[in-house]
């Protein structure tokens, strides 16, 4: 599944090919995404693209009328090709340009998504309760320390919340606890504010390495130019199981907590 940094290299990908300019035509293929495709989008037609921006794992093409609010599911892929290129399987909407370039988007497993947002309507329900961006000034360790107070559920799953803070999926929720030293299963309300301190650090860090290196190499995930990133390469833990601890050489352990493939050193992380 594309996480923060991939959607963010995503971003960076597509937005100088796409701000300033001028969207020419939408064409749908296949409505049936997560959510059905509204009509509405195609009220971006004949409008300027002002910018591209992110929110958590959402994805705007903002113009004067709205904005077309795209995710990336579990497969989603963008790319920006000629218009007159032939479309190929799984793509189910192109947005062409004025500049005879469009951005094509790709999903195999159809669970990503299109959306409309109109400036003059409250904010789509999805993106009413997210927390934090985790890289910017906002995401502290006083904000983890005081959500945590009283949680008894794996401090892994509290990361992963949203509504705690966007973006920290599970690839780099494993990472950014093991340089941490802490234990994924540990319940979020016995995690001191010294060891949110550092966990929050780590994050930051762990993400940032990601997005300045293109995103994690996945087999469902290409950047923009269609090249993968390469930071999987450099992952400690993460789909490592079995495998020895590059600190402390003990074999890395995987569990399953909240529904997701955990790994983790009992060594290093209490």
């Amino acid at each position: 599944m594309p996480e923060l940094p991939e959607v963010e290299v995503t971003k960076l990908g597509i937005a100088p090919f796409l701000e300033g300019n001028v969207i020419s035509k939408i064409v749908v293929h296949q409505p049936q995404l997560r959510w059905i495709v509204p009509y509405e989008v195609q009220l971006a037609c004949q409008q300027t693209i002002n910018s591209v921006t992110r929110r958590a794992k959402y994805l705007f093409i903002n113009t004067d009328v709205g904005a077309l609010v795209m995710h990336l599911g579990m497969s989603g892929k963008m790319r920006v090709v000629d218009t007159h290129l032939e479309r190929k399987k799984h793509d189910h909407i192109e947005i062409e340009l004025m500049t005879g370039k469009k951005l094509v988007f790709n999903d195999a497993r159809r669970f990503g998504s299109c959306l409309w947002q109109s400036p003059t309507e409250p904010p789509l329900k999805i993106l009413r309760s997210l927390g934090p961006e985790p890289l910017t000034a906002e995401f502290d360790a006083k904000v983890l320390f005081s959500k945590s107070r009283g949680k008894l559920s794996p401090v892994k799953s509290f990361i992963m919340d949203n509504a705690v803070v966007v973006g920290v999926g599970n690839i780099y929720a494993n990472e950014s606890l093991f340089k941490s030293g802490i234990d994924p299963r540990r319940a979020a309300g016995k995690v001191s504010l010294k060891r949110y301190k550092l966990l929050t650090e780590n994050i930051k860090q762990v993400l940032a390495n990601a997005i300045s290196q293109g995103g994690t190499t996945l087999k469902d995930f290409a950047q923009a130019d269609g090249n993968p990133g390469y930071f999987a390469q450099q992952l400690l833990v993460y789909g490592r199981a079995g495998e020895a601890c590059e600190i402390c050489e003990a074999p890395i352990r995987s569990v399953v907590i909240g529904q997701r493939n955990t790994f983790y050193c009992i060594q290093c992380q209490k």
